[in-house]
């Protein structure tokens, strides 16, 4: 499920709608798909049922998930849900199936090396150089960050997927995904990356017991308020920090600890420290809806370095 009647609808919207009334009153047991639509589709279901998702489908116990980093949606689908389920993450793209988590224990995901592809990487650090090098798989070391080129039996030739992949291990081969290689911060020279800002965004909502529904981030290079340059964080919480200039504060210092570039920065008084934008509900939702992204494949990019998301994002700034 869904039907392909259903599968077939355009309208994102409509294809949830349609969808809910599908699966309603059937036995799920298995739900794959992107987070954040995920979500879009549990909220219907629990506003239609007034249950939550693990009451609706008591043999619920699989969820299948890629696309994006499912942690900073985590505790919002688990609380959906009502209870722990198993969780898989996929790497899949439309050029290949490229790695699949293979244990509960580990969240890295195992290299798919057997079905056609054959993979190269590009140091993420050379990506936009002329001469930049493509590696093979024998040569990859652990810990780097690698743009995936793969050819396949398909027809693709050393096509760039976009993605970024870190090596967590060499024997086997296993990956994960750190972000995509034109989504960055780099106004100022500091390349900031998707795995940094992630990384510290979780690690303050953990400690200062915030909760995130979704969250962009973008260089203010000319503030209209005549201070020095800065990050702005555009973030929609599903719970707010009791003081957000504490959580301001411990999200700057965690990034500064991520990428020493932007510490220097700070140091040296070529930026300010980070600023947040609080949302207001379903901000994002309403951004996508707006230009016709909703749903399917498409996602938020978290990252940007310029200001064309960031500004559009201003009329939803509570």
């Amino acid at each position: 499920m869904p039907s392909w009647e259903t599968n077939c609808i355009e309208d994102f919207e409509e294809k949830v709608e349609r969808i809910v009334d599908e699966t309603l009153n059937e036995n799920m047991t298995m739900i794959s798909g992107i987070p954040p639509w995920v979500q879009m589709y549990f909220e219907k279901l629990s506003q239609r049922s007034g249950k939550k998702i693990g009451d609706l489908f008591p043999h619920f116990n699989l969820f299948v998930y890629g696309g994006v980093n499912f942690e900073p949606y985590r505790r919002k689908l688990e609380a959906s849900i009502g209870r722990r389920v198993d969780g898989i993450e996929l790497y899949p793209a439309s050029e290949g199936f490229i790695a699949f988590q293979d244990s509960q224990q580990k969240s890295d995901m195992l290299l798919n090396v057997d079905s056609g592809i054959f993979f190269e990487f590009i140091p993420a650090a050379e990506y936009f150089n002329e001469d930049r090098r493509r590696i093979p798989l024998s040569a990859v070391e652990a810990g780097v960050n690698y743009v995936v080129v793969i050819s396949n039996n398909a027809g693709l030739f050393a096509y760039s997927l976009g993605d970024t992949v870190k090596f967590t291990s060499i024997k086997p081969y296993r990956i994960v995904v750190t972000g995509r290689i034109k989504h960055f911060i780099s106004a100022f020279g500091e390349h900031v990356i998707a795995e940094e800002v992630e990384k510290a965004l979780l690690e303050t909502c953990a400690m200062l017991h915030a909760h995130v529904v979704e969250f962009s981030v973008a260089p203010q290079v000319n503030p209209p308020e005549g201070t020095l340059p800065y990050h702005e964080w555009f973030i929609e919480f599903d719970s707010l920090p009791g003081d957000l200039a504490t959580f301001s504060a411990k999200l700057d210092e965690l990034m500064q600890q991520q990428n020493i570039y932007y510490r220097d920065l700070l140091k040296g008084h070529v930026l300010k420290p980070l600023v947040v934008r609080v949302m207001q509900k379903d901000s994002f939702i309403r951004l996508m809806r707006s230009k016709g992204k909703l749903g399917g494949q498409n996602k938020v990019p978290r990252l940007a370095n310029d200001r064309s998301l960031a500004d559009e994002l201003y009329q939803f700034v509570s």
